[in-house]
């Protein structure tokens, strides 16, 4: 890694106001390579059993290729669009024993030990890059609300409050191959932050008010404010909540 900054890192989890837990989030070491981490959030629906059994299978899948991964000649994109494959098949077969048809999002960030991030998404799970509280780049989700954004016909905000807000256009275990959507930072920075979070999350906050959050609290901090602020935004009627928090701290 560059010399410049320091890794600190926090995962956080919520059933909201549901019955039961569906997201997954995790964030793994590399087994042989230092310096390399994978950050996943996976955002499970159908059923009680359905919905975890498809986001367990996201992070077995995740899991299992990247101890495979050897950051020094593999490529780290083919590396995630093969989870985003893969798992989808799984949770595909596990349909037939399932109370409901298991769907997932997956939202996946990839640091290698030189500092290049790659990421992957299909669904309405999301990534954002800062650099210190100003957004860099996020994810476009995979949803039904995006394709109005996108044609003009609504506003982000808009969106937000959209009765239709929660269809998806693409995830795993729908007929259909998932759309993946892939981006690249050649180098990360000192001051850079990534976060990856289920809609649970980013729907009660605008880009702004995560941004700050992110860069004045440390990563700890930040999972529980941001679990704690959108948990009393719900009023009684949120979502699982989960996210994953990478910051680069400088040196000195």
């Amino acid at each position: 890694m560059s010399k410049g900054y320091r890794i600190t890192a926090s995962t956080g989890i919520h059933k909201g106001d549901r019955d039961y837990q569906q997201d997954q989030v995790n964030l793994l070491s590399h087994p042989r390579a230092s310096g390399c981490l994978l950050g996943i959030v996976a955002d499970g629906m159908g059923g009680r059993s359905g919905g975890r059994k498809a986001s367990d299978q996201v992070m077995l899948t995740a899991k299992q290729l990247f101890e495979r991964y050897a950051p020094a000649t593999d490529d780290a994109p083919s590396m995630l669009k093969q989870i985003i494959e893969e798992a989808h098949i799984v949770i595909k077969l596990t349909a037939i024993s399932a109370e409901q048809e298991p769907h997932s999002t997956l939202a996946a960030f990839l640091i290698n030990p030189g500092g290049a991030c790659h990421w992957a998404h299909t669904g309405d799970s999301r990534i954002y890059h800062y650099r210190g509280n100003k957004l860099v780049h996020r994810t476009v989700d995979h949803s039904y609300v995006q394709t109005l954004v996108d044609k003009g016909e609504i506003t982000e905000e808009e969106a937000n409050i959209h009765p239709q807000s929660n269809i998806l256009m693409s995830c795993l275990g729908t007929e259909e191959a998932p759309s993946v959507t892939q981006h690249f930072i050649p180098q990360l920075r000192p001051d850079d932050i990534l976060l990856a979070c289920s809609d649970g999350v980013w729907h009660y906050f605008t880009a702004n008010e995560m941004g700050s959050a992110l860069s004045i609290l440390s990563p700890r901090e930040a999972t529980e404010f941001l679990i704690k602020k959108a948990r009393s935004r719900a009023r009684g009627v949120g979502d699982n909540l989960s996210l994953v928090i990478v910051k680069l701290e400088p040196l000195g």
